[in-house]
């Protein structure tokens, strides 16, 4: 059973997925009048498997969820929000700006061209291997249906779970409105994908981002730093113990691939010229292709925030040596 108890009133269930990740960690946490569920996987009939599993394990009725809270958007954390929403009546809560991307990145209107493709092609990438991206793509919106009625939570807000207090902190980077939620008097921290122990969290300029998310997402790992965290829980991976550490870890990881990738852009160069020069490209998944892509543009577009490249624009977007 993928299921265990952290910390007295915070359990852990790990949910399937169909990509390298394997799983994702969903936590519920225990108050007397009921469970919050914090993230909810991808929906696929083996999601839902789990999730009864679960609710069997730990004795759990519809109406014993009394809340749904969500750190981001992405469909491994959104996905089965409607369904837990359908099964509970129980509210979802999300940040604003994350609420915003549900609609335009999953509530594409049937028919509406999608974005990612005009996306990609400006930066380089073949139409062949475009239209393999743009395919996984509406696989994923497939698998957030149904969309669930949302709520907004943001910075600053304080909300119970677990038998704790926590108070929200916008955390953006990963996604536009990704949030954390933090109990200073355990020093426990429900992280999302903001940090994680093994591998680094996915930064990517996408068609509907807004600008520089590396550039904000590395100000916010120097924020965080002097928070008292003993135990963060992440969304992917193990739990995170040394804090500080892994956010000195994190910061340099970015540094470095900042220098590899002016490097490759040699004198000019694409967007996908340079993830085909810095990432093993061949051995990936369209899934894969597309994380790569957004994240060089993500890492070229600082580095334009920083004078080390400028950006000729054109039909196809170019990357140059100031």
């Amino acid at each position: 059973m993928p299921v265990s108890e952290i910390i007295p009133g915070v359990v852990q269930a790990q949910l399937p997925l169909p990509f390298a990740l394997r799983s994702v960690n969903c936590y519920l946490l225990r108050d007397d009048d009921g469970w919050t569920i914090l993230d909810t996987g991808l929906h696929t009939p083996d999601g839902e498997s789990v999730w009864r599993a679960v609710f069997d394990a730990l004795g759990i009725g519809p109406r014993s969820i009394r809340q749904i809270v969500l750190t981001h958007f992405h469909p491994d954390h959104y996905g089965m929000a409607g369904w837990l929403q359908e099964f509970s009546g129980a509210p979802v809560m999300i940040s604003p700006r994350d609420a915003e991307q549900t609609r335009e990145v999953w509530g594409l209107p049937a028919g509406s061209e999608e974005p990612t493709l005009a996306h990609f092609a400006s930066h380089g990438v073949p139409a062949d291997l475009t239209s393999t991206i743009v395919g996984a793509v509406e696989m994923l919106r497939a698998a957030t249906l149904p969309r669930p009625e949302l709520s907004h939570v943001g910075a600053g807000d304080r909300l119970r779970m677990g038998g704790r207090i926590f108070t929200v902190t916008h955390t953006p980077g990963h996604s536009d409105g990704h949030l954390i939620f933090f109990c200073a008097e355990d020093g426990l921290l429900l992280c999302g994908d903001h940090v994680l122990m093994k591998i680094t969290p996915h930064i990517g300029w996408w068609p509907n981002s807004e600008p520089d998310p590396l550039g904000r997402y590395l100000a916010s790992l120097e924020a965080l730093g002097p928070l008292p965290v003993r135990l963060a829980l992440p969304g992917h991976g193990r739990l995170i113990e040394d804090w500080p550490g892994r956010l000195i870890e994190l910061r340099r990881h970015h540094e470095e691939r900042l220098s590899v990738m002016a490097a490759a852009v040699g004198t000019v160069a694409t967007a996908y010229e340079v993830a085909a020069r810095t990432f093993a490209m061949a051995r990936y998944s369209p899934h894969e292709i597309r994380f790569a892509i957004a994240e060089t543009i993500a890492h070229l577009n600082l580095l334009v925030q920083r004078g080390v490249l400028r950006c000729e624009e054109g039909e196809v977007i170019r990357y140059a040596v100031c």
